[in-house]
């Protein structure tokens, strides 16, 4: 019985080899593709007070499409709202502060430039206005850092704030005459504060360049620095250390009174030495300066 079992099964062994089956191969299953990702036009990163605002558009010299249009405007109000931040820095990434306006881009859609200076209501400024102006209205100082490129509305961007930090270098120019248009982002503001009338009009008529050395000597650049940003940081730090208070009513106070008849600028003075005078960052400031140096500020107030 064993041998015609052994015998049976080496049989069957022979009779029904053993066959390798083909690898079956899955259908590979393509996967979706992940939607790129919108490039965010304006970088907000907020350190000890101190925010830092970067132009985000770097491989277009930090050009004005119209998403930097709104992601500057919204970067502007949000700041404003933030009785923490207590100072601002506003640069750009890549090799320039900003081009301008991105004339290419926007002009592909006429319906843009409606959108630009459309003036809603009993707004005092349209869209296109607002990327400069807006800093105005921030509490917090602001500081401009600009390197590479400044020109058109970039520089208009940048008048709009306090204070500019410059490398020698960096191009200046109020550019818009060359496309056949007038500066239209606040200039009429911000410029008239800083420059005599012949200048500003000689600037405006011919476009032409100038380095940050002409623009310090101009009167349109507050310092000129082989390291713009770093010397920003230990400005705003400086800023920091102070009242947010006082800053921002000191900031407040020439901006409302420069141009202002003497009993308007005057009025000022002691409408907003009011606001301030005796109350929590005014008592802390005394204190500072007395019994408690590392006493911390609060939160800046509503003026």
């Amino acid at each position: 019985m064993a041998l015609l079992m052994n015998g049976t099964n080496d049989m069957s062994a022979r009779l029904s080899p053993k066959v390798d089956q083909p690898e079956v191969k899955q259908p590979q299953v393509e996967q979706p593709k992940a939607p790129p990702q919108k490039q965010e036009r304006v970088l907000i990163d907020i350190e000890d007070g101190i925010a830092t605002v970067t132009l985000n558009r770097p491989d277009k010299y930090n050009g004005l499409d119209m998403p930097m249009f709104d992601a500057v405007t919204k970067a502007a109000k949000a700041l404003k709202k933030d009785r923490s931040v207590r100072v601002i820095i506003l640069c750009g990434a890549g090799e320039a502060f900003c081009s301008g306006l991105d004339i290419k881009t926007v002009s592909r859609n006429p319906v843009n430039f409606l959108k630009l200076l459309f003036k809603p209501g009993r707004k005092i400024s349209n869209l296109a206005q607002d990327v400069g102006y807006l800093w105005r209205d921030v509490p917090a100082p602001v500081i401009a850092v600009t390197h590479g490129y400044c020109f058109g509305g970039g520089l208009q961007i940048a008048l709009g704030a306090d204070f500019r930090f410059s490398s020698a270098d960096c191009e200046f120019s109020v550019m818009e005459s060359k496309w056949g248009l007038i500066p239209d982002m606040s200039l009429a503001v911000t410029l008239r504060e800083l420059i005599p009338i012949d200048l500003a009009k000689e600037l405006t008529m011919t476009a032409r360049r100038f380095n940050g050395t002409e623009a310090k000597a101009m009167g349109l650049v507050t310092r000129i620095s082989d390291d713009p940003m770093a010397d920003a940081l230990t400005f705003a730090r400086e800023l920091a250390e102070r009242s947010p208070d006082a800053v921002a009513a000191s900031k407040l106070l020439f901006n409302r009174s420069w141009n202002a008849t003497d009993k308007v600028a005057l009025d000022w003075e002691t409408k907003l030495q009011k606001k301030i005078l005796g109350r929590a960052n005014q008592r802390i400031a005394v204190a500072r300066n007395t019994s408690s140096p590392e006493k911390p500020w609060q939160n800046r107030r509503e003026l």
